[in-house]
């Protein structure tokens, strides 16, 4: 018997051999294949592209990989034989290489040079130096890479530079003259202020940037500018990557005397994992973005026959603070199916301090004696912080006949809070407070989506259909104490505090069909929306409510009708709902001059986009042209009226209707083989016509306005750039009054490193030598019974140094979540 096992295990041992060895032979059978992917003209390497082997008179690729963010390839354990090698990649034309594989050979095939098209399948390529802009039916996209003046700021620093877009001195984003739009990050929307999550997002992360004017019935009809889509980067390679930035601000040079010096400094990574089936990335960042400031104003009230002035002039600054972190995990188990978790918190602070002296004068209009005066010094603060938290979960299944079902829910919850405080003190004795006023807010916000869509090739097409439930509730409560003099107690003032309850249900259906019929491509769809809106206050418990069925029609067509030219035209319903803070009821002190207050009646607008664009490719530059129009109804303005001798009362209201017809012109020049000059503008004839305050005042106001975005870049050498931008807002009309013109220029040079893996960059922001007015604004209104006019001064000749370090470069899309709604209130 110990013989039988003996042999037993003999024989186990060597047929355990024989196996290794067949194994082995079977391995080293197989061969590696391997190269480099380059651009044939330009000669750097083009990452990301597919390399495929097809087995000679097969159609099947039989093995196949990607490009690396350094243009390499490996395609392993391929087998004996002769293969056709093709690579694909968009925007450049398919390469094909006959190669014969050996046994147990590794096989490097050297450089492979591909070579860019002059034109895309189904969108116009901008050319330049690299890919810059696309251009389809409904949209513009904007690679963010080009603009390195924007490196270590935020989303802002980038979007001021697109044609037709331009942000004013408060911040606030406009195309061709609208602002309101419906931000999508990563695809998902963000019901939230514009403004205020563009200064939350790092420029560094952003991958592109799509600009939609008139979205298709698919997209939320929020927005009544269109679509802002922002795409942030993620890990190329499999395996692990990450991207680290950091951001030094030198000494203010500007800083108006302020009581603290503005502080700039900030630090965001992105960190990436890929594997076959798993896709995790980590975003996070913090960003201290401070700004000097200074303020003159001058405001006259008439009461009666008595007429008050009070002229101001102080500090007006602001200190920011934003820590932001995101998760986003895909999880795509096989062609068919796909998952997506992501997870959002952010917290926020904002001081805005208002340090300002006033001098007042009242004067009696029949005698122009003067009957009064009072000087004295306004220290008014305020102070906004947040706390926001999102959880998305999104599902999507494509059939084999390329039909496609997704669902996704988000829940978000978000706390926003925050004080003003005004302190009137006698200009000559700090220690002297005439008058001393706090109003704290207290906001908790809930905010839930579900969606769910389809979609179907048919007639040649595809058919979209889909449901979209929405609920936003805000619950805050407000307080406002007054104190009338030294060591005197704070008083609640009952008409300032209370409570205000909202919530929003919006039902949404929608239906759409596009195709591609030779060389025209349209889309067609509808959506229809129930919403209701109920507001009510404590501890008064006035209702209000409001209920609306609407229909969004829209449709975009493109047709070309020869190489390099493009054609299109497009038509989109949309809706800018009343924010929260536009609808509250109860006034705010919200400094020593100005009564803010909300209307619970407001309605919102509704605005019809109409455009009809050209672009055409001249040789190795394209040039585009868009004529467009919007027409608004309920405007929505804040307005001035007077409250007392020495404040006026803004508040929100519907202010009739206003129109905007206009001609918006971009250019992507290539001068020479290392200067690009991108450029471009907008022009169009404003008109607004209403009435006010229950039809007591009556306006019609026209004006042209116009705007001016450039960007220049000089390449030095393969890692030494520089670039020059200049944007420029003509003065535009409001109800009451205008704004004046607005003005930033801005230099940097930038220097690579190890193979572009480390770069250092100095900025210079507003730049003004002393000599231009940049980063200021004046806003004037006026009325039968007021006039007021302010400049606004922000801090000019700003010098920033940004550092960035890739570990395995990030450059493409991660689907990271961003907040929903909280943003927008906050």
């Amino acid at each position: 018997m110990i013989v039988t096992l003996r042999l037993w295990r003999t024989s186990y041992f060597l047929k355990s051999i024989f196996v290794i060895i067949l194994l082995a032979g079977s391995h080293f059978s197989l061969a590696q294949v391997s190269g480099l992917v380059v651009d044939k003209v330009s000669g750097q390497p083009v990452p990301f592209v597919s390399v495929a082997l097809y087995a000679t008179g097969d159609s099947t690729a039989a093995s196949g990989s990607i490009t690396d963010t350094m243009g390499r390839y490996i395609i392993p354990n391929v087998k004996t034989g002769n293969y056709t090698l093709k690579t694909f990649y968009v925007g450049y034309k398919p390469f094909s290489l006959d190669v014969n594989v050996n046994r147990g050979r590794a096989l490097d095939l050297g450089t492979l040079g591909i070579e860019a098209e002059s034109k895309l399948l189904d969108e116009v390529r901008v050319t330049g130096q690299r890919a810059e802009v696309l251009i389809k039916a409904d949209r513009q996209t904007y690679r963010a890479g080009q603009f390195q003046s924007a490196a270590g700021g935020t989303a802002t620093d980038v979007l001021r530079n697109l044609p037709g877009l331009s942000v004013n001195a408060e911040g606030e984003v406009s195309l061709r003259g609208t602002s309101g739009f419906l931000v999508l990050l990563n695809g998902k929307p963000v019901q939230a202020n514009l403004g205020t999550l563009l200064n939350q997002l790092p420029a560094n992360t952003i991958e592109s940037i799509e600009v939609i004017t008139t979205p298709n019935a698919r997209f939320d009809s929020d927005g009544k500018a269109g679509i802002i889509s922002i795409i942030t980067s993620q890990g190329a390679d499999l395996g692990w990557s990450a991207l680290v930035n950091g951001l030094a601000g030198l000494p203010s040079v500007n800083s108006f005397d302020n009581a603290i010096s503005p502080r700039r400094y900030g630090l965001d990574g992105t960190l990436n994992f890929r594997s076959a089936r798993w896709d995790l990335t980590l975003s996070s960042a913090f960003i201290r973005n401070d700004a000097a400031g200074r303020r003159e104003g001058d405001v006259a009230t008439t009461i009666g026959n008595r007429t008050t002035r009070f002229p101001s002039i102080g500090e007006r600054s602001f200190d920011r603070q934003t820590f932001t972190n995101r998760l986003a995990v895909n999880f795509t188990p096989n062609a068919s199916n796909s998952w997506n978790l992501g997870l959002y918190q952010s917290q926020r602070k904002e001081d805005r301090l208002a340090d300002i002296f006033y001098t007042n004068t009242t004067t009696n209009n029949q005698t122009q004696q003067i009957i009064g005066r009072a000087n004295y010094f306004n220290s008014n603060l305020v102070r906004k912080e947040g706390a926001f938290y999102t959880t998305t979960l999104d599902y999507a299944h494509t059939f084999k006949n390329k039909a496609q079902i997704s669902s996704g829910v988000l829940f978000e919850q978000d706390n926003i809070g925050g004080f003003t405080k005004n302190r009137n003190l006698n200009q000559t004795d700090f220690r002297d407070t005439l008058q001393y006023s706090i109003s704290t807010t207290d906001r908790p916000i809930a905010n839930f989506r579900a969606m769910l869509d389809g979609s179907v090739p048919v007639w040649g097409g595809k058919l979209e259909a889909g449901y979209q439930y929405r609920f936003q509730e805000d619950s805050g409560d407000y307080l406002f104490l007054q104190q009338e003099g030294n060591r005197l107690p704070l008083v609640q003032i009952p008409e300032f505090t209370g409570g205000i309850s909202i919530t929003n249900f919006i039902h949404s259906w929608y239906t759409q069909f596009g195709a591609k019929v030779s060389n025209l491509e349209y889309t067609v769809g509808l959506r229809f929306e129930h919403s209701v809106r109920n507001l009510l206050t404590r501890p008064q418990n006035e209702a209000f409510s409001l209920t609306l069925n609407n229909l969004f029609p829209s449709f975009n067509v493109q047709y070309k009708p020869g190489a390099g030219v493009a054609i299109k035209a497009g038509y989109s319903r949309r809706v800018q709902r009343n924010s929260n803070f536009a609808l509250n009821p109860l006034p705010e002190r919200e400094h020593s001059e100005t009564l803010e207050q909300g209307d619970p009646n407001l309605l919102p607008e509704f605005v019809d986009l109409a455009e009809i664009g050209l672009s055409k490719e001249a040789g190795t530059s394209t040039l585009l042209a868009t004529f467009y129009y919007q027409g608004v109804s309920n405007v929505i303005n804040r307005v001035n009226r007077v409250y007392a001798d020495t404040i006026l009362s803004r508040i929100f209201t519907n202010a009739g209707q206003a129109r905007r017809v206009g001609l918006e012109l971009a250019a992507d020049l290539k001068i020479t083989s290392r200067w690009k000059l991108f450029m471009g503008g907008t022009v169009y004839r404003y008109t607004q016509e209403g009435a006010l305050f229950d039809n007591s005042v009556n306006f019609d106001r026209r004006a042209w306005v116009y705007s001016v975005n450039a960007n220049s870049t000089v390449q030095l050498n393969p890692t030494l750039s520089l670039q020059a931008n200049v944007n420029y807002l003509s003065e535009r009309i409001t109800a009451q009054g205008e704004d004046s013109r607005f003005l930033i220029p801005n230099f940097s040079i930038k220097k690579s490193f190890l193979s572009n893996r480390l770069t250092i960059m100095a900025q210079w922001q507003n730049m003004s030598l002393g000599l231009l007015p940049t980063n200021e604004q004046r806003i004037s209104t006026r009325g039968a019974d007021f006039f007021t006019t302010t400049n606004y001064i922000l801090e000019k000749d700003i010098f920033l140094i940004n550092l960035s370090y890739s570990l395995r470069q990030l450059s493409k899309r991660a689907k990271l979540p961003g907040n929903e709604f909280g943003d927008k209130e906050f």
